[in-house]
């Protein structure tokens, strides 16, 4: 089970999540040292998302980051046991004292941002919705809904877990914050369905035309590939636009901004 867990969390990916906590903690002036923690949390929680993605009940997925998924690789009862591990890990993460841990309320603050955008009003209940909206169509705003959750829960978690660590937790800069997120949360899944339709196997490291042959509902297969491209570039100016409020450093954030709506795989 412990090689399975490396093997899901080690085994390459972009780290977008972990990054934000790092450029979020940056924004508000955080100690790196404190960052890496909440950092790591929220990449277990996504770790152990993408191994019970994969999963034959699931999505029924073989590839995973070019490599053969976790229950591939070894077996589905210890891919869901691995995901389970890598999931309490996280929590185990953010409460464990340390000498460069923020406060226990804070640390308290952080398990409760990630625990709801990790269950069922988040992570979990946009899954459910995304299996149920299977050869379903939905209006925009469903679409919207459901990747607030599936992805976007996550993305502002990171966001606000960066953003808590930071010396003076201003709500102010944490809301500007969260809308920058929920815009590149929306982004970032509207690339991913794009890519799924215009990119292939090799390059996504994941199986490409995987939402088709499932008859999900996507951004091109709501509103079609070129609306679907341009609304990705207004999420990301309203992202900006967000940050350009704070009156801070952000120039990680902006960065990561342009690399979610640039990305090719």
């Amino acid at each position: 089970m412990h090689a399975a867990m490396r093997y899901a969390s080690l085994n390459g990916g972009k780290r977008i999540r972990a990054m934000l906590v790092y450029a979020a903690g940056q924004t508000v002036g955080a100690d790196q040292d404190c960052l890496d923690t909440p950092a790591c949390a929220v990449e277990l929680i996504h770790a152990y998302s993408l191994v019970h993605d994969d999963l034959p009940a699931m999505d029924d997925d073989a590839l995973r980051r070019g490599k053969p998924t976790c229950h591939i690789a070894y077996d589905e009862a210890t891919a869901i046991l691995a995901g389970d591990a890598l999931q309490s890990l996280a929590f185990e993460l953010l409460v464990a004292p340390t000498a460069i841990s923020p406060s226990a309320e804070v640390r308290v603050q952080m398990v409760s941002e990630l625990a709801k955008a990790a269950g069922h009003a988040g992570m979990v209940g946009g899954q459910v919705r995304d299996i149920e909206a299977e050869g379903v169509s939905l209006s925009l705003e469903q679409l919207n809904a459901l990747h607030r959750g599936k992805t976007g829960a996550l993305i502002q978690a990171s966001v606000v877990l960066g953003a808590l660590s930071g010396r003076n937790n201003d709500p102010r800069a944490i809301t500007g914050l969260k809308h920058y997120a929920g815009q590149i949360g929306l982004a970032f899944q509207i690339i991913d369905d794009i890519l799924d339709e215009e990119s292939d196997t090799e390059t996504l490291g994941k199986r490409s035309g995987a939402d088709r042959a499932l008859s999900k509902a996507t951004y091109p297969s709501t509103i079609g590939l070129e609306a679907s491209k341009d609304m990705a570039h207004r999420c990301h100016a309203a992202a900006v636009s967000a940050l350009e409020k704070l009156g801070t450093d952000t120039h990680m954030l902006t960065r990561i901004a342009d690399l979610i709506v640039n990305r090719r795989h």
